[in-house]
């Protein structure tokens, strides 16, 4: 029976993403992954060589058995952008077609951006990497701040940008670039970086933890991301604060952003300005015996409690400038948790701090466009 061209198209964009992926290094161990007989994988993969996307080369020796010759993916068939941004820098990065990182760049914005000035920036700095490959750009992820609708690759809202409420990010790349184009809200793209590059990449269930201009947090459940029916799971920056409702109505981003949580912990007005270079000013401050140490860890302990028995995650990677509070931190929010709440003794929090850096948004932002190519036929 002929297949469909679109289930082929699956199909071969699966094979590719296996090897990709290291699940798969051979033929053999290729069906296995895909379960399907050898001898089809075997046209699969004759066709993708043929084509430039795979290359077989060299013997891998197992524990036993006849060796095999080795599956890799081809480096120089195409790239893969990823652009991820705030209300201070757009940061843009590449992956060449084997997941390699390329050189990326990142611009810095002007103090209360407009949309149209960020939007500029953004084709602009894509632009300025695509003129620096020689390999043709075969996709285009977006990290947006925020509430996205990923489904229709529009950015619905973000209070840190002027005029920024729906932007259809998804029609504006396509019509510049002329590849497919995907937009998803930037932690979750931090999610899909964390399943590449991250030192935890084999887990399945985690939360990403991002007090950054806000605070909001991605989960991945059984290896997916949960986007939520109104495309706001995680958005628990909304949430009212404090949690018991007593002193002045506020929202939980109000007081454990990165920029607040800076002031508290620095002894700071709650408008007073913040540095720029807030990641080495929260570094300053990791080990300073500061009463308020104790009041931000509780905040902490008390929302990802919550977190932690609303979603129960293998582990919460904490991302953005608190991740230069260290250990010490993690460790401090932990403890903390089990006096805020403790049933956490049996379904315990585990914070740490992600060692990848402020490029992970854009990574992961391009790891989608990579993971969702669909080769032409």
């Amino acid at each position: 029976m002929r297949q469909k061209t679109s289930d082929l198209r699956q199909l071969f964009a699966s094979t590719v993403l296996s090897v990709r992926r290291g699940s798969a290094t051979s033929r053999t161990t290729l069906a296995r992954t895909l379960g399907l007989s050898a001898s089809t994988v075997g046209l699969y993969v004759d066709q993708l060589i043929s084509t430039g996307h795979l290359s077989e080369s060299g013997l891998e020796h197992g524990s036993m058995g006849r060796p095999k010759r080795r599956l890799m993916v081809r480096r120089d068939t195409g790239w893969f952008a990823g652009v991820e941004f705030n209300a201070n820098r757009v940061q843009v990065t590449g992956l060449d077609f084997s997941g390699q990182i390329l050189l990326g760049e990142r611009v810095h914005l002007q103090a209360n951006p407009s949309a149209a000035e960020v939007e500029a920036i953004i084709l602009l700095a894509l632009g300025e990497l695509q003129r620096q490959q020689s390999t043709p750009l075969l996709g285009i992820g977006v990290g947006a701040p925020g509430l996205v609708n990923s489904a229709e690759g529009i950015s619905l809202r973000y209070a840190f940008v002027r005029g920024w409420e729906n932007v259809p990010l998804k029609r504006l790349l396509e019509d510049r670039f002329k590849v497919p184009v995907h937009v998803e809200n930037n932690l979750r793209s931090i999610a899909l970086a964390e399943r590449w590059f991250g030192e935890h990449r084999d887990e399945t269930d985690y939360v990403i933890v991002g007090p950054r201009s806000g605070f909001a947090i991605a989960s991945v459940q059984a290896g997916e991301l949960v986007q939520g029916a109104h495309h706001a799971s995680g958005e628990i920056g909304l949430w009212p604060w404090p949690l018991g409702g007593e002193g002045p109505r506020r929202e939980l981003h109000h007081w454990l952003s990165a920029p607040m949580s800076y002031r508290r912990l620095a002894g700071l007005g709650e408008t007073a300005p913040v540095p720029e270079d807030l990641h080495t000013a929260m570094a300053s401050l990791a080990h300073d015996p500061s009463t308020q140490w104790d009041v931000v860890v509780a905040d902490y302990a008390r929302v990802l409690g919550c977190v932690q028995l609303l979603l129960d995650p293998k582990i919460c990677l904490l991302h953005g400038p608190m991740t230069a509070l260290g250990d010490r931190f993690c460790e401090a929010v932990m403890e903390a948790s089990l006096h805020v709440a403790p049933a956490l003794r049996d379904v315990p929090l585990k914070l740490v701090c992600s060692r990848l850096g402020d490029d992970a948004g854009a990574l992961g932002a391009a790891s989608q466009a990579m993971e969702t190519w669909l080769p032409a036929l």
